[in-house]
């Protein structure tokens, strides 16, 4: 497992390669901070798409049923295990952190 400081110069490129990468994934999205401690905004949902708007400074995650939002994000770091991105933290102007877990749907067997 290694961590990565993604450069706020490489988001946009960064995030547009990853979309493509991301497709089929499930994200969990968590929030953390000193104002709200920490909250699960998002189980599982099947991701649809992340990308980062340089003009309006917004990092947009869409899953299923839900756009999460990031704000003036700050820092970008992901953890990647075996060569795979795993999950990607985002810490915004508020010092908020946003904690985007990826995993690959369960495939279950048919029924018998």
């Amino acid at each position: 497992m290694s961590i990565m400081k993604i450069d706020k110069a490489e988001w946009k490129t960064y995030f547009d390669r990853m979309a493509k990468t991301l497709e089929g994934k499930s994200v969990e999205i968590d929030i953390e901070a000193l104002a709200i401690g920490s909250q699960v905004e998002a189980q599982w949902l099947p991701l649809l798409g992340i990308s980062y708007d340089l003009h309006e400074g917004l990092l947009a995650v869409m899953a299923e049923g839900l756009n999460h939002l990031i704000r003036r994000p700050l820092a970008v770091y992901a953890e990647v295990q075996m060569g795979e991105v795993v999950s990607i933290e985002v810490v915004d102007d508020e010092d908020y952190r946003h904690i985007l877990k990826l995993s690959d749907p369960l495939l279950l067997s048919a029924p018998h």
